[in-house]
């Protein structure tokens, strides 16, 4: 029923913002202004922020979990609580109301025992909210609006109805809005439709009132991006008013599990199935052997949750805020908690070249014509095109008209007009400008990488004549562009012709029959802490594989200096040409694919991950976004295009691959900690389980109440709450990290039987040695297994944390020693003072202080020698 009235409500919700939007689609642009109650010249100031106090943020809370409430109750109501719980109410029923003498003790202690674990869940949840909140507001995208007259860069969530905003390629879409003016704009908008080619959007109104919403020509949404080209646009709707928002319970559900995930649900359903063994087991044994059923029902439940590693989401959370914060330190800002482990997973990085690899400053070296000769004409030409060019001037166009305004050119700029453009695209990576001089006369202007630009130049242009571009003049001219390349420099081609049509639209359709007149070169030196980088992530099992756009000259020149393998090389007409088997064996080999496309990038990371690889891919660019999306954790910078940050799950506030290296290894410090807390739970909660079969068989009465096996539980828990602050062996940082459920199982099957061997002497001792081997004595039986199982099990944290010997060789970072520390001590107290008789036990003797410490050293010392037969049999620890 609930679910049938969400869907009820999403529907009703859609329709009514659709038929918002489709109203405002079929204004004429003064009647939608008028509307919006905006001008051309964009909102004021204070317009802007009543709006925003009438609208709210520019965010889409449908669905939102994130709440302080739901924080709250997810940390209180729980199944450890709900057991506390009802264990309190029958403890209620026969200590108060059922009894002669009336005991609040115990349910008092039940209830702050409840009180306790809820309150360390919230208190760790908000200090991991607060952190991811922190982190996330260091990285926000921004849009362009005007406002008060002026163009200005304002927060997305600060966009709001009415706001007057320009849009260019790589730009996300920050609401709902009406294209005032377009040139060339395609969008893309899989996320709404699914549709993976781009859709072209125009200002004047072509829609026919058939089509569905999304195929509105003069309408953008929410949730797509600008592929190419540029426009003008007013919002519309903002945050849940939006399409998007409208639909966004619906698109709001769980993402795909990462192996860790995975892993911990695998090791969850095992400790399931252990208790579902368990809980019968426990209970028939002790109602035949005790002939108290009701007293055996209650003891098997409290079994049950003994067995639960509740502290779990506690745990991880605080672990991977932890390893967050950390990271944040390094500059690199984790976008998804989730992501950190994936971070300590990845063994093979794609990254592309530019600004990695290299100091992301080009500079223009060499205007050539094609004989190699310096001429300032090309030059000329190369600036026009920049300049004039209303698309997202890239690193090459601010390098060519910086070098122009070095020379002067700046006075030609008045002889021109721009009249339209064919704004760059990946797949024929080239753009053009069609301008008029003063005499009208009209010239289209191309420039691009060389390949493409020989494929549509039917001329070149040498010692001063057109010439028909046959065998010879395309070798010459590859000589001279092929001598360059290898010597390091990015060579674009520049074309013109002058037989353009007077009128009418442009297209790529007019990038036909060009004259190739020279090459602009360009110089992105390596950076210094690039080969040091490459060889650490080496180091450290991580494989650095270049996937560029770039010619192959350029990036192997690169990649010989930085360390990146060189000696086998595929370009992007290399892996068109190779199916998916041919492909997977090259992987296994290449380290550089050069010339590739956005989707032969996609193709390459989705083979390796094929090949069983857990991929990061690093990119900043509007055609790294499909990538970036493929790979098991995308990576990009705080000063990416918009699409490129939304995509990635890390962002790098230093373009550095050195800063990135430092974010794997606290990826797997993180990863490291999290294991060291689940191999813990599940070796104990097995040896528990060993334990209490045996002592359920042969003692007459039960080895520990449930409010004692609770209290015991919840200590070893806070003595756990230092782990996500603990320290990691170096040893143990080396390699990539993935999650091993049958290491976790071989874990447990080591450990956990020694813990009970060791739980039947400390029963051996209370029987015998210190004569608790009677009913009426089972209060003092309880308390020395209660003393020995929190003390022992506190103890042997230090023992599991590492492979070395602890304190010695490994030493446990303070939070986690005193919070050992200080559970041990309070386990110690509560038996051997008055402090028992509260958890219905008796105050130990003296005499059990020297058999608690012999135990307890025998333990110790068995661990560390079962670690070193573990070490030699599986090869490592952790």
């Amino acid at each position: 029923m609930n679910r049938k009235k969400i869907n009820k409500e999403i529907q009703r919700n859609k329709q009514n913002t659709e038929a918002k939007l489709r109203s405002l689609a079929f204004m004429e642009e003064k009647e939608l202004l008028a509307r919006l109650s905006v001008s051309q010249a964009g909102l004021t100031s204070e317009e802007a922020e009543e709006r925003q106090d009438n609208f709210g943020k520019n965010v889409i809370t449908v669905g939102n979990k994130n709440t302080v409430i739901h924080r709250l109750r997810e940390a209180t109501i729980n199944p450890f609580n709900i057991i506390l719980f009802l264990i309190a109410v029958i403890t209620y029923f026969t200590d108060v109301i059922a009894s002669s003498k009336p005991d609040y003790l115990t349910v008092s202690i039940i209830l702050t025992l409840i009180f306790l674990s809820g309150l360390v869940a919230f208190v760790q949840s908000e200090r991991s909210n607060a952190a991811a909140e922190k982190l996330s507001r260091m990285i926000s995208n921004k849009a362009d609006v005007w406002r008060d007259g002026n163009l200005v860069q304002i927060p997305i969530d600060e966009v709001v109805p009415g706001d007057m905003i320009r849009l260019s390629a790589g730009d996300m879409l920050p609401a709902d809005v009406y294209f005032l003016t377009t040139k060339d704009a395609f969008i893309a908008q899989a996320a709404l439709t699914g549709e993976s080619n781009p859709v072209e959007k125009f200002s004047d109104i072509r829609n026919n009132p058939d089509d569905g919403l999304t195929d509105f020509k003069n309408i953008g949404f929410m949730g797509s991006n600008m592929v190419s080209g540029s426009a003008a646009a007013v919002v519309l709707a903002t945050g849940n008013d939006t399409y998007f928002g409208s639909m966004a319970k619906s698109l709001s559900g769980d993402r795909a599990k990462t192996s860790f995930e995975r892993g911990v649900d695998s090791v969850s359903k095992l400790l399931i199935r252990m208790m579902l063994v368990m809980v019968p087991v426990v209970f028939l044994i002790n109602g035949l052997v005790k002939g108290d059923w009701s007293g055996a029902l209650l003891f098997s439940i409290t079994i049950a949750v003994g067995l639960t590693p509740e502290m779990l989401p506690v745990i991880m959370t605080s672990t991977l805020a932890k390893g967050a914060v950390s990271m944040s330190q390094h500059k690199v800002i984790v976008r998804t908690l989730g992501a950190i482990q994936t971070f300590g997973e990845m063994d093979v990085l794609c990254t592309d070249k530019t600004g990695t690899l290299t100091e992301d400053k080009i500079v223009l070296e060499k205007y050539m014509n094609l004989h190699g000769e310096d001429d300032t004409r090309i030059l000329r030409h190369a600036y026009l095109n920049s300049h004039f060019q209303t698309g997202l001037k890239n690193l090459i166009d601010l390098a060519i008209m910086g070098r122009a305004e070095q020379n002067g050119l700046e006075e030609i700029l008045d002889f021109y007009t721009r009249i339209d453009e064919i704004p760059f695209d990946f797949s024929r990576r080239r753009m053009s400008v069609v301008l008029s001089d003063k005499n009208g006369k009209y010239q289209l202007i191309t420039k691009g990488a060389v390949e493409e630009m020989i494929g549509i130049s039917s001329f070149v242009e040498m010692d001063g004549k057109v010439l028909p571009m046959d065998k010879e003049t395309v070798r010459k001219a590859l000589e001279v562009y092929e001598r360059h390349n290898a010597d390091g420099l990015r060579m674009i081609a520049v074309a013109q012709k002058n037989e353009v049509p007077g009128s009418g639209a442009f297209s790529v359709e007019d990038e036909k029959d060009m004259v190739l007149i020279g090459f602009v070169g360009f110089l992105d030196p390596p950076k210094e802490s690039a080969k040091a980088a490459v060889t650490a992530l080496r180091e450290h099992g991580v494989r650095t594989v270049v996937l560029t756009g770039d010619s192959e000259g350029v990036a192997v020149k690169v990649c010989s200096k930085v360390g990146v393998d060189t000696s086998r090389l595929l370009t992007g007409r290399d892996v068109e040409k190779m199916d998916d088997a041919a492909l997977m064996d090259a992987v296994q080999t290449c380290d550089l694919f050069a010339k590739l496309s956005p989707s032969q990038k996609e193709r390459v990371v989705k083979t390796f991950q094929a090949a069983g690889h857990t991929v990061g891919y690093m990119g900043d660019g509007i055609n790294d976004a499909p990538p970036l999306r493929q790979a098991d954790v995308g990576i990009s910078v705080d000063t990416a295009v918009d699409i490129a940050k939304e995509t990635a799950d890390i962002i790098l506030l230093k373009k550095d691959l050195m800063v990135l290296e430092e974010g794997v290894i606290e990826g797997r410090r993180t990863f490291g900690n999290i294991i060291k807390y689940i191999k813990m739970a599940a070796s104990g909660n097995f040896g528990n389980m060993i334990s209490v079969i045996i002592a359920s068989i042969f003692l007459p009465f039960l080895p520990m109440l449930p409010v004692q096996l609770l209290t015991q539980n919840l200590l070893c828990d806070f003595s756990q709450m230092g782990i996500p602050f603990d320290s990691v062996d170096k040893e143990y940082l080396k390699k990539p990290r993935k999650w091993e459920t049958g290491s976790i199982k071989s874990f447990m099957a080591f450990l956990g039987p020694v813990s009970s061997v060791f739980d039947i002497l400390c029963f051996a001792v209370m029987w015998w040695a210190v004569g608790a081997n009677k009913a009426e004595l089972s209060p003092l039986f309880q308390c020395g297994w209660f003393v020995f199982g929190t003390v022992s099990q506190v103890l042997v944290i230090h023992m599991i944390r590492t492979a070395k010997i602890p304190f010695l060789q490994s030493k446990p970072s303070i939070p986690l020693l005193l919070s050992t520390f200080i559970v041990a001590v309070a386990a110690l107290v509560t038996g051997f003072t008055d402090f028992a008789v509260g958890f219905d036990m008796m105050r130990l003797p003296v005499l059990f202080i020297p058999w608690l410490a012999v135990i307890l050293a025998g333990y110790l010392f068995c661990v560390q020698f079962i670690k070193r037969l573990y070490v030699k049999r599986y090869g490592e620890w952790m």
